[in-house]
């Protein structure tokens, strides 16, 4: 077997601390901060120059986490809508289960998530959203009803 596990999913941002406001409200937890520069970031990447601050969010449980990514060198690069329609190809959005959706999209609202949509339910089995949040990232929310 080639995959053990997914460790994260990385998100460029340009405002570290409202992302990290952002998915701490969410519940998440700031597992760790770091700068990220020299020879490794530059091969990882396929950059010249990295520098960049690394922040690293987790789920209460420790399984999922999200790797928050300033970049100072190169310069982040800003071309194209910044609000992405939910149809675009690539990566569009990061789901959670919550135990409470509509507490947490109120939560959300004073730092600057916004419904797309509206709330829906499938079924009796679950209440569904999207909420596009800081750098226009798009967080699904699910919450079980059964």
């Amino acid at each position: 077997m080639a995959v053990q596990r997914m460790d994260n999913v990385g998100i460029v941002v340009e405002d570290m601390e409202a992302a990290i406001a952002y998915f701490e409200e969410l519940g998440m937890e700031l597992e760790g901060r770091m700068e990220m520069s020299g020879p490794v970031a530059d091969q990882c990447t396929g950059l010249d120059g990295v520098r960049c601050d690394i922040a690293m969010v987790r789920t209460p449980d420790g399984q999922g986490r999200l790797e928050l990514s300033k970049y100072h060198e190169p310069a982040v690069i800003t071309e194209g809508p910044r609000n992405k329609p939910h149809n675009i190809l690539g990566t569009h959005r990061v789901m959670f289960a919550v135990d409470d959706l509509h507490d947490t999209v109120a939560r959300l609202a004073p730092h600057g998530g916004e419904v797309i949509g509206e709330i829906a339910r499938y079924e009796d089995s679950y209440l569904l959203c999207y909420v596009r949040g800081p750098e226009g990232v798009i967080v699904g929310l699910a919450q079980s009803l059964g």
